[in-house]
Order: structure tokens, then C-alpha cells, then sequence
């Protein structure tokens, strides 16, 4: 693979560092490959060229911001990283995604906002499926064969997307969210197969690299 160059890298970089801030002054749909590439001082033929198109330039966004989260999970210390019990994992999980998705969600909505517009399924997004994967492993863990796992982490991923849950986060209610996530999450683990039938499906083994 042939290195970057220096002016393509600055570019890379002027174009993802317009693109955050945008994000954090306009709604969405108001941040278009136009007013991108005038705030990073490139022509939009260099966007495009660099991007490819504006889902992708919001997921290499969007990429960029995640990796530290990644990096805690797979390799930091407990209870977010490995070592700790799986229910201990996945409540740490859920706090740091939420504190996450409040200082992004601006981004989260692009990401949206271009996955409608350029027909691409949420569960094709590599970030969605490193989560979706790193919770649905930890409920089946924790609770037991009776859980749903695959399933229920949708159901409590899907939460993000929702337009109040945007709008708490927006409003400064992290916390709120984060604790209503855990009592979620704390009884789908508590009821374990008391009340949902066995199911014969098992966890996708997906890669959780992005």
C-alpha cells in the first residue's frame, strides 16, 4: 500500500476536522459537502476524491472519534476492558457509550441522515456492529441461554437513535439516559430464562475491528 502524501493527509485532515466542527454549530442536513469543503479550504471534487461520498466521510468521522472507545474495551483495564464479570463489562460499556454519544451526537444524527439518504442499513455500519456485537456477547453471558441476546442489544442500541433520547442528551440528561440503559439492561440479566422461551439462535461472531 503506497504511503499518503503530506498534502493528501493535511487534506484528510482538514476535511474530517471541518466536518466536526460543522456538526457541532448546524443540524445534519444543513452540513453539506459544499459548506464541508469551503470551511476546510479544499474543493468538493477533493471530498469526494478523498471520501468518496458524504455516509462515508461521516462513518471515517465518525471511525476516528470511536477508537479510543474501542481500544478501552478490547485492551483497556476493567470493568470497561477484559477481566471484569460480564454484567460489571456491560454496565461500564453502556456508561462510556452514552457519555460518548453525548459529546456525538451531532455526529450520530449525520450518520443517520446519511444512511437514509444513501440507503445504507444501520447493521452494515462496522461501528454499530462492534457494538451490537460487544453487548449482545455480554448479555448472553450474563444472562444465561434463556436471553435473546442478539436481539435485545438491538433493542437497547436501537434506543440511541430514538429522537428523544437525542434530544435528553442534547439537553445535558446523559445520566438519566445512562441510568435508565443499565436498569434495561440489569433486568434482561435478572430475568434470564425465567420468562423468555429458550432460544436456539446464537451470537454472530462478527470481527470488531473497524
Amino acid at each position: 500500500m503506497r504511503p499518503e502524501r503530506a498534502d493528501a493527509a493535511r487534506n484528510r485532515l482538514a476535511i474530517m476536522a471541518a466536518t466536526e466542527d460543522l456538526l457541532t454549530r448546524y443540524e445534519p442536513a444543513q452540513v453539506s459537502i459544499e459548506r464541508i469543503a469551503a470551511a476546510a479550504g479544499v474543493g468538493k471534487a477533493t471530498v469526494f476524491h478523498r471520501f468518496g461520498s458524504r455516509a462515508e466521510l461521516m462513518q471515517a468521522v465518525a471511525h476516528s472519534r470511536v477508537e479510543s472507545l474501542r481500544i478501552a474495551v478490547m485492551e483497556g483495564p476493567p470493568p470497561l476492558g477484559p477481566g471484569a464479570p460480564p454484567r460489571e463489562r456491560l454496565m461500564a460499556f453502556l456508561d462510556a457509550l452514552i457519555e460518548h454519544a453525548s459529546r456525538s451526537i451531532g455526529l450520530l444524527s449525520a450518520q443517520e441522515h446519511a444512511a437514509l439518504t444513501s440507503k445504507i442499513n444501520r447493521d452494515e455500519n462496522p461501528i454499530y456492529l462492534f457494538w451490537h456485537g460487544h453487548v449482545a456477547a455480554l448479555l448472553a453471558e450474563a444472562g444465561g441461554p434463556g436471553l435473546d441476546a442478539d436481539l435485545q442489544a438491538h433493542v437497547i442500541l436501537g434506543s440511541l437513535h430514538d429522537a428523544t433520547i437525542a434530544r435528553l442528551l442534547r439537553d445535558g440528561h446523559a445520566e438519566r439516559v445512562a441510568a435508565s440503559l443499565r436498569q434495561l439492561a440489569g433486568a434482561l440479566i435478572s430475568q434470564r430464562s425465567t420468562e423468555l422461551p429458550p432460544c436456539s439462535c446464537e451470537v454472530p461472531r462478527r470481527s470488531w475491528r473497524l
